[in-house]
């Protein structure tokens, strides 16, 4: 089955420095018929105004996944992990027994990006940070960005739950295809461009939750970059 929820019927907030939106239940927006896919809990598409950013606060027991679609955010922990990560490219934060952070915007632009919290597999794992580039040419299919799932292959960031945060940039006319093991259940977002996910149009942010399918094909008429979650449902 593929549900979309356009981008205008998601869940809101704003203030000063913040303009987000929730395709699931989170802070003060409720909606029981959004709970996330399986493990993913969350999925947040922020817009950060330059300087600003979430101040230091603290996680524990989630796999919390940060994929920048403009601009750079900036990391700092209690463990003593800083960096940043820029457009395209993606960071996983591993809470465990307890992390501090502070996610800032320090370009003079604003920073845009897709923050995915995934439930981990088991609780108290030993927190930690890791960043990496997204491979932007030379693939001709989705990528494993971060990887949990049986049989991963090394090259992705390790994530302490069964599933995988996979993205692609497809070319005009371009199909991409995914399989879905037993169990499995996804949830897509083209964070550019438009595609046809099983026959079946899907906006730019959009969401598209992904069950009871084998296999999936998506399309794009005129090119879309697009990010995927497989996760056990």
């Amino acid at each position: 089955m593929i549900q979309v929820q356009p981008f205008d019927r998601l869940g809101r907030f704003q203030n000063d420095w913040l303009n987000a939106r929730y395709h699931f239940s989170f802070g003060q927006y409720r909606d029981r018929t959004r709970q996330g896919v399986g493990g993913l809990l969350v999925w947040n598409d922020d817009e950060i105004a330059p300087g600003r950013g979430f101040e230091p606060h603290g996680h524990k027991d989630m796999e919390i996944i940060t994929f920048v679609r403009e601009g750079a955010i900036t990391h700092r922990d209690n463990l003593g992990n800083e960096g940043r990560t820029q457009a395209g490219d993606v960071q996983v934060m591993h809470a465990g027994t307890g992390i501090i952070h502070a996610e800032m915007n320090l370009e003079a632009t604003p920073t845009r990006l897709f923050q995915i919290w995934i439930h981990p597999r088991q609780a108290g794992v030993t927190p930690g940070w890791g960043t990496r580039q997204f491979p932007k040419t030379g693939s001709t299919g989705l990528t494993a960005l971060a990887d949990g799932r049986a049989g991963a292959d090394g090259n992705a960031l390790p994530l302490h739950a069964d599933a995988a945060v996979l993205a692609a940039t497809i070319g005009a006319g371009q199909t991409i295809h995914h399989h879905f093991g037993p169990g499995r259940v996804g949830y897509l977002v083209a964070s550019t461009g438009t595609v046809t996910v099983n026959g079946i149009q899907v906006g730019t942010r959009d969401g598209v939750t992904i069950t009871n399918e084998t296999d999936i094909s998506a399309t794009s008429p005129d090119g879309a970059e697009l990010v995927l979650v497989d996760v056990a449902g």
